[in-house]
């Protein structure tokens, strides 16, 4: 094969990549959804590489004779990420070696790196590659949605006492309701003009997604608002990116998410 041929073939190659996650990360989550807006450009392999088992609590470290649940971390996942942790992903050179010295990690850097490596057209790039102040808006919005919108998430959940989990709570509305203020600015329903998909949709999916757990472990005085006028633009965003193909593929089944959090 010429030279040339060689470097068009290179260029034109799809990449590969194996995909170090959890089926149950949110963060993880984000690198999925990249994954699948960007099917048929890159390729990933799914390798479950943490979680949890159950097994019999013979030492009574529980002290209820129940069984214990142990963490566990695939060997592969702490040997190529420092912190061990989804979604990680190592490319997979062209004869099909895992190349571990260009692993990247880090849920929203991931969506950054899946969006680049895609090289998809600008009308379906994550993050725009032509202009400059929404490609900085995106990366401004994902840092305060993940602030505002996903972090509150796990407070309200853990908090022991029920004032701290109302002011967790009261945080993530205020969150959503500046998120929904920033959808007033674009055509909607998305983040971007044109309903074009964006990094910053995919770092609030997962966690919009799993708010149906607050009712199920909090009580109704936990459920986001319909009725609020502020929401309107979040719930508007919430049904039309909830019913896209390349989110539906990614959505854990209700019920075996409740069990296990």
């Amino acid at each position: 094969m010429s030279s040339a041929k060689v470097a068009s073939a290179v260029q034109t190659a799809i990449p590969k990549y194996r995909y170090l996650s959890a089926w149950f990360c949110p963060f993880a989550h984000r690198a999925t959804l990249a994954l699948e807006h960007h099917k048929g450009r890159v390729e990933y392999e799914w390798v479950e590489a943490l979680g949890w088992y159950q097994q019999e609590d013979k030492d009574n470290v529980t002290g209820t004779g129940k069984e214990w649940y142990y963490h566990w971390k695939a060997d592969e996942l702490k040997r190529v990420n420092p912190s061990a942790l989804v979604p990680t992903l190592i490319p997979v050179t062209q004869d099909g070696t895992p190349d571990e010295t260009k692993v990247v990690f880090e849920s929203l850097v991931t969506i950054d790196y899946v969006d680049q490596v895609s090289q998809a057209p600008e009308s379906e790039r994550l993050i725009p590659r032509n202009d400059p102040y929404w490609a900085a808006q995106c990366r401004i919005w994902e840092d305060r949605v993940n602030r505002d919108c996903c972090s509150p998430y796990y407070g309200v959940l853990v908090r022991k006492e029920d004032s701290e989990r109302r002011e967790h709570f009261e945080k993530l509305i205020q969150g959503l309701t500046q998120f929904s203020n920033q959808l007033k600015t674009t055509t909607g329903p998305l983040f971007l003009h044109n309903s074009q998909l964006s990094s910053v949709d995919l770092a609030l999916v997962p966690w919009a997604w799993r708010y149906y757990v607050f009712e199920h472990y909090r009580g109704p005085d936990y459920i986001i608002p319909e009725d609020m006028p502020e929401l309107e633009p979040y719930h508007e965003w919430y049904h039309h990116v909830m019913n896209l193909d390349c989110v539906k593929r990614t959505l854990p089944d209700k019920e075996q998410y409740l069990e296990h959090i």
